[in-house]
């Protein structure tokens, strides 16, 4: 049998397998989480809203449905901390602003439906910057998220309370959300995986735009397989989410070893030149070529065109702050950090004309990426463009020498993806001098997010530091 603290640092997979067979309980496996999370939070302050009376009631369901022989869900057992973007019935959900610091929902939204009905035991909520704005985890209710590897740095974000609890062993699997990075960027900083899947594979309701292709929501996990549990148990078609991929969950469900074949892998540890790293994340990730070559994959240096990304990218999320936030902006503008009322007024002042320039450029660079990974199978480039920097610093304002103009600017290496549709991953692959974690991102076709998967987890296997 395990220690307690033992149990905080087995795979999710292995600890799922082990409620199944009655090794453990799911009340042995709460406590043993509740006690990481008392002696590691205050720490990293990751996990901002704790509930754990409403865990342990769960926890004794969960004992008394395996006694009673019933069909387990995923997930039975399993604690997890929902990120405080998800609306939770009875769990304050604050979205890490001051307007929302009191709010308690009274129902679930789609995502922690899905979470509890396949047998996971909330426990809690993760820590988000103010409306999940921006790749660093700070706000004004609950304060900063620090890197577990180094608190004086960043965890990273959106889901920055999500990795660093991942990373600490306070909860074995997480959820996130990503538009321009946020699963992929804390998953890089906190040294664990994070999955932002094809659109419409995880459908988000309720939601203001059901047509909405550029924000998702995703699993992370310490492993490639932990990750692709939780995708079981969030994926599949919903008949309100009109973008909703018809397969179920249940083709993510581990294991995920598989044939690769000789897949074609367009190689760009620079991003074929169009954006600035710090000089030692290339460098890291250069030096996982090997690694894929010895699975089988014939590498090659390419980098799709992606030019006007960055025009659609801010046009478009833009017009989703205003359209999401613009009321809040008139009544409460004192209380909004001031890159989201930047963020906001962009969007407001959108015309028609350039909503629609934007989609007719993202129709064209769809067109340019398709006819690349017709070519390509899989591209493999960083995850983030920098290491994990100063945690009292909002973002970076340079990259190697090149000034970022905005609070976004810096997540090149994420957003440019995001526009193209495809699934993507972050996959720890090394770390830097002062021991800093590195993420690689491995990009799929749109719909190929098992083969991404199969990938990561090959990598991961073979060549994980």
């Amino acid at each position: 049998m395990s220690t307690s603290g033992e149990l905080c640092d087995l795979p999710a997979t292995q600890l799922a397998r082990m409620l199944r067979d009655r090794e453990v309980s799911a009340r042995e496996v709460l406590q043993a989480h509740l006690h990481r999370i008392e002696a590691v939070n205050p720490a990293v302050n990751a996990i901002v809203t704790l509930v754990p009376e409403v865990a342990a009631s769960r926890a004794a369901e969960a004992d008394e449905a395996i006694a009673r022989g019933e069909p387990l869900g995923p997930l039975h057992g399993l604690p997890i901390a929902i990120k405080d973007l998800v609306a939770t019935a009875g769990i304050r959900t604050t979205a890490g602003s001051p307007i929302f610091a009191h709010a308690v929902p009274d129902e679930d939204d789609l995502l922690a439906q899905r979470v509890r009905a396949a047998g996971a035991l909330l426990l809690g909520k993760t820590n988000t910057p103010e409306f999940g704005a921006g790749s660093q985890t700070f706000n004004p209710v609950f304060g900063p998220t620090r890197n577990p590897h180094d608190p004086t740095k960043t965890s990273g974000g959106s889901s920055g309370g999500a990795a660093a609890a991942l990373a600490t062993g306070m909860i074995p699997i997480a959820d996130g959300s990503d538009l321009g990075g946020s699963l992929r960027n804390p998953a890089s900083f906190c040294g664990v995986v994070g999955f932002r899947p094809s659109p419409g594979r995880v459908p988000s309701w309720p939601t203001s735009n059901a047509w909405d292709d550029l924000s998702v929501d995703g699993p992370m996990g310490r492993s490639v397989e932990d990750a692709a549990l939780l995708l079981s148990a969030l994926a599949g078609p919903d008949p309100r989410v009109p973008i909703s991929l018809p397969e179920p969950g249940s083709v993510f469900a581990p294991p995920l070893d598989a044939d690769l074949g000789s897949p074609l892998v367009a190689w760009a540890p620079m991003a074929g030149g169009t954006m600035p790293f710090d000089p030692a994340v290339p460098a890291i990730v250069d030096a996982s070529r090997p690694v894929f070559e010895a699975l089988g994959c014939r590498t090659e240096p390419a980098f799709p065109d992606l030019t006007d990304a960055r025009e659609i990218f801010f046009t478009l999320r833009a017009h989703g702050y205003a359209a999401d936030l613009g009321e809040l902006l008139a009544e409460h503008r004192d209380e909004i950090k001031p890159t989201v009322v930047w963020n906001i007024e962009e969007g407001l002042k959108l015309t028609r004309a350039d909503l629609a320039r934007a989609e007719r450029l993202r129709t064209d660079l769809g067109a340019r990426v398709a006819d690349f990974f017709q070519r390509y199978d899989y591209l493999v480039m960083p995850v983030s463009q920098v290491p994990p920097f100063d945690v009292e610093l909002e973002y970076p304002t340079d990259v190697a020498g090149v000034p970022m103009p905005t609070y976004l600017d810096w997540m090149e290496s994420c957003w440019c993806i995001t526009v193209t549709g495809g699934p993507a991953i972050s996959v720890p692959c090394g770390a830097t001098a002062d021991g800093l974690p590195v993420g690689l991102q491995i990009v799929g076709r749109r719909g190929d997010d098992l083969g991404v998967l199969r990938l990561a987890h090959a990598f991961e296997g073979a060549g994980r530091p």
